[in-house]
């Protein structure tokens, strides 16, 4: 069955998550003299003991091999139109395919469930300037994360824009990247502080059942922020600089939630999932798969989670914490993978992958059952 990732263990007496009232709530063994001795070892014990509890490891040696097969030339361009880095992929509940292409410009692609080309989806558009993924939410709304111009865009299945958040920054504002007046944070510096409407260098998006919206953000904040569904700020976990310590992120790449609303985070930079409650309270903290660029979590009544080191291998989890299996290698050939940037993932044995070494979405069908 492979190794199991365990839940937070709770010190007695204590919340369920890492933080000052869990540390302050840990008891000691003895009533010391020196209270300010004290307490710095109280914190720093309980510290320790909490992120050892919290964090699982899983060891890939003993994890099955998955058998899998890539369906050739999936996606059908006319003769003019080329794709590139492939930055996000996704499927919607037709089996319509979006790619979310770097190429000459960033474009946004639908291909049918055969592969063929239906159109692209605003071009031009003002948001698009680095792609870095795509998503479908339940009602069949397109999501476009670009973390080129710090926006995320919510189009409707027709392609017309519905909803944005974030803005792109502008060198006729002055001290932004590319100002007349733009003052870089340099080592030293106080940080800037992250702020409820404003992304930097956003990755990833997800949603709850009540369709609220979990961003991670993302290459410049170190953080996850919470909407409600029409774009309200609730909260953020994480902040503007990048760190070590559970509940906190260097380079969060990834996000997908499961249907009981616990948002599972590929904290890239610490190569570790953290996975939360719906209100962003920290419950378990799972490393030994890589750094996961890309992760998704499959429909249905039991769930399952996929995560991607870039070159892979991809495994195969449950939301329980056991590592069922893996599959794929780098390279260039159908079946090898070259940075694997999203997946997508509508049943448990089909997935889609986009890479962006090699230009291209493969289409994967598992064989849990070969041997």
């Amino acid at each position: 069955m492979g190794n199991r990732v365990h839940s937070l263990h709770k010190c007695p007496g204590s919340p369920a998550s890492i933080n000052r009232d869990f540390v302050r709530h840990c008891p000691s063994q003895s009533q010391p003299v020196d209270l300010e001795a004290s307490m710095k070892r109280r914190f720093q014990f309980c510290l320790l003991v909490a992120v050892s509890l919290l964090t699982t490891h899983l060891f890939a040696q003993s994890v099955p091999e998955i058998a899998f097969d890539s369906a050739p030339n999936l996606l059908k361009l006319p003769a003019d139109i080329y794709l590139g880095e492939a930055a996000g992929v996704a499927q919607n509940s037709k089996g319509h395919i979006f790619v979310f292409t770097r190429s000459g410009e960033t474009q946004l692609f639908e291909f049918d469930q055969e592969g063929n080309f239906v159109r692209e989806i605003s071009p031009r558009n003002y948001s698009f300037a680095f792609a870095h993924t795509v998503r479908v939410d339940p009602q069949d709304n397109i999501w476009t994360i670009d973390e080129g111009s710090n926006m995320i865009v919510k189009f409707n299945p027709a392609g017309k824009v519905l909803m944005t958040m974030g803005r792109r920054p502008e060198s006729a504002e002055g001290d932004v990247p590319g100002g007349f007046n733009f003052r870089p944070v340099l080592p030293g510096d106080t940080p800037r502080p992250a702020q409820p409407y404003s992304f930097s260098r956003e990755t990833d998006v997800a949603w709850d059942a009540a369709g609220d919206i979990f961003v991670s953000d993302g290459y410049g904040n170190s953080r996850v922020v919470k909407y409600d569904k029409d774009g309200r700020f609730v909260k953020a976990i994480g902040s503007a600089v990048k760190g070590k310590e559970p509940g906190q992120f260097n380079t969060p790449h990834t996000i997908a939630t499961d249907k009981q609303g616990n948002v599972y985070v590929g904290d890239r930079g610490n190569s570790r999932i953290q996975v939360f409650d719906n209100d962003l309270t920290l419950r378990a903290v799972w490393t030994g798969m890589g750094a996961p660029w890309a992760i998704c979590i499959t429909p249905g009544a039991k769930q399952y989670l996929y995560s991607s080191d870039a070159v892979g291998p991809i495994y195969k989890m449950d939301l329980d914490g056991h590592m069922l299996g893996k599959f794929g290698t780098a390279g260039k050939r159908m079946k090898e993978f070259g940075w694997i940037h999203e997946m997508n993932c509508n049943s448990e044995n089909e997935l889609l992958v986009g890479e962006l070494l090699n230009w291209r979405v493969q289409k994967l069908e598992l064989h849990p059952e070969a041997k």
